[in-house]
């Protein structure tokens, strides 16, 4: 459990990053606009990154496995936590939210909710993948062996 802990604290400290982004666009009524949530990516990427670095630099014993899980659990987490606040929002504290966000062809969909909450989840479950495959690239340790001189 001693090996998750740093992920999850960077994990929790990228959901607080990603909720304060969510409320400073619901100020000025920008989020119901899906495009600002590209940069959820962003909060995330630099999140999975942060976690990955502070490990390799802490841990002498750092290698692609663990670096790989490091990132997947700090997006799971960040992932999970803005997940379950986005229902909390679009539920209890916005209830007119999804409609706002909602499309003309969505309004007549039952359970269009559990949509929207199900495809927030897997774009970022799905980020937090392919940004972790993405930074291990620049952490492993390279198996070329260098020419010596002659």
């Amino acid at each position: 459990m001693k090996q998750f802990a740093l992920p999850i604290r960077f994990g929790i400290a990228t959901s607080g990053c990603l909720i304060a982004y969510f409320l400073i666009l619901s100020l000025f009524n920008l989020h119901t606009n899906v495009f600002y949530s590209l940069f959820n990516a962003i909060i995330t990427g630099f999140g999975i990154y942060e976690a990955i670095k502070y490990l390799r630099l802490k841990d002498p014993s750092f290698d692609y496995g663990k670096g790989f899980i490091a990132g997947l659990v700090t997006g799971g987490v960040a992932t999970f936590i803005f997940t379950v606040f986005f229902a909390l929002y679009s539920t209890e504290l916005n209830t007119s939210f999804l409609s706002e966000l909602s499309t003309a062809w969505a309004k007549d969909y039952a359970g269009f909710e559990g949509i929207v909450f199900v495809t927030v989840a897997i774009m970022g479950f799905a980020t937090t993948l392919v940004l972790t495959l993405s930074f291990m690239q620049l952490f492993k340790s390279s198996n070329n062996l260098k020419k010596r001189s002659v």
